[in-house]
């Protein structure tokens, strides 16, 4: 298969260099670029072609979340995965809105990086579960931002298959019901949420508190 080709965006070269190099270890993949901010990762992209950017969230300049939503909107085949430290759960939402798939710990073992590319190039979210356990302590200190009354029953219990990382199909199949009754219940979560993707819908979910992690 051909090699799934990674951009690196992060200001610290020393950082970079190291993920590169642990990248580099595994055949699937390529990293074809490296920027150290917003600005200088969407120039260099034309040149550049990518499956995945690994995008550091706070950035001098543009930031993660700005060159993620100019990204997303110029460039949607392309999926962006945040690099987070502790600490910057302020700018968790601000990224899924933006348009990120994943987001993984920068401390993090390089084999979860490694997964966290295979899934989200696969079309899939993923989520550090160390990480949501840090955003959702956070949550659980502050009054709940939206109400989950509105949700039917079926709808939550179809949000609760997204959150186990289930697609349509496998849904369908799991609850018995047919695809497309599916698709039309995917729609209105999207609509009675305000949510834009997956992940959106994932965060949801944890804001109030209809899954445990």
């Amino acid at each position: 298969m051909d090699k799934i080709r990674i951009a690196l965006a992060d200001d610290h070269q020393l950082f970079r260099n190291g993920l590169k190099i642990l990248l580099g270890a595994y055949g699937e993949f390529d990293v074809v670029a490296e920027a150290s901010n917003g600005e200088e990762l969407l120039k260099m992209i034309e040149a550049c072609p990518s499956d995945i950017v690994l995008m550091d969230i706070n950035m001098p300049g543009m930031d993660g979340a700005e060159a993620t939503a100019q990204l997303t909107r110029h460039h949607p085949g392309i999926s962006v995965i945040a690099l987070s430290m502790y600490g910057e759960e302020e700018y968790y939402y601000r990224m899924v809105e933006a348009g990120a798939k994943g987001f993984i710990l920068k401390d993090s073992d390089i084999s979860e990086v490694h997964d966290a590319v295979i899934a989200v190039y696969r079309g899939g979210n993923y989520f550090s579960q160390e990480l949501l356990y840090h955003v959702i302590r956070r949550i659980k200190n502050r009054e709940q931002e939206e109400k989950s009354s509105s949700l039917s029953r079926r709808e939550k219990e179809i949000l609760l298959k997204i959150c186990e990382g289930l697609s349509n199909h496998e849904i369908a199949g799991a609850l018995f019901i047919s695809k497309r009754t599916v698709d039309k219940h995917r729609a209105n979560l999207l609509a009675k949420t305000g949510s834009k993707n997956t992940a959106s819908l994932i965060l949801y979910a944890i804001r109030n508190r209809l899954i445990e992690i």
